[in-house]
């Protein structure tokens, strides 16, 4: 089974029956990773599997921690042998090292899983930073200020968003700028 197939009947399994918001999240994030394909050239398949994934770490079935960027990358590694660089994307996205710092972790994330290229990094914080909690398209804006409103300013996840809110938005806009450039190199002179 290919590597997105293999991603996307995982993720329904864990994600669309307990958590179907969350499962449709992360169908709208990979529609989001699909639309990189311009500037993704041979990693666009490893996004789009990292991008429908990134959330299973919220599954009742897997979470431990209650951290799901660690739980997810977790279950990648040791009950699905999953591909390296989708394990590491999952377990990095959207800056959670600085959520991981809030919650005690850092150490475990940094030391149990590798960055990924800071381009593919950025990539996947712009798919799940401009995907909506039921799937749809915002911008980066809107969508921290959702997280905050949802979660509270004063908990770990308002907190975290907050600190990450500089890098994440300069991650999106940096793709923004990639989309552009490649749009712009298409366009017939």
């Amino acid at each position: 089974m290919d590597l997105t197939k293999r991603a996307y009947t995982l993720a329904e399994t864990l994600l669309s029956e307990p958590l179907p918001r969350r499962w449709s999240h992360s169908l709208g994030v990979a529609e989001r990773a699909r639309s990189l394909r311009p500037i993704l050239g041979k990693d666009a398949e490893l996004m789009e599997a990292s991008a429908v994934l990134h959330d299973i770490g919220y599954s009742p079935q897997i979470a431990c921690t209650g951290f799901h960027p660690l739980d997810g990358a977790r279950f990648l590694r040791d009950q699905e042998a999953m591909d390296e660089r989708v394990i590491r994307l999952v377990a990095h996205h959207s800056c959670a090292l600085l959520e991981a710092e809030e919650r005690g972790l850092r150490e475990e994330l940094e030391t149990e899983f590798e960055l990924e290229r800071p381009e593919l990094v950025d990539a996947l914080i712009f798919c799940d930073m401009t995907t909506t909690p039921d799937g749809g398209c915002t911008t980066s804006r809107d969508r921290l200020a959702e997280i905050v409103e949802r979660y509270g300013p004063e908990t770990i996840v308002g907190r975290f968003i907050q600190r990450a809110a500089p890098e994440i938005h300069a991650a999106v806009g940096r793709v923004e700028n990639q989309l552009a450039a490649a749009q712009a190199a298409d366009q017939p002179t």
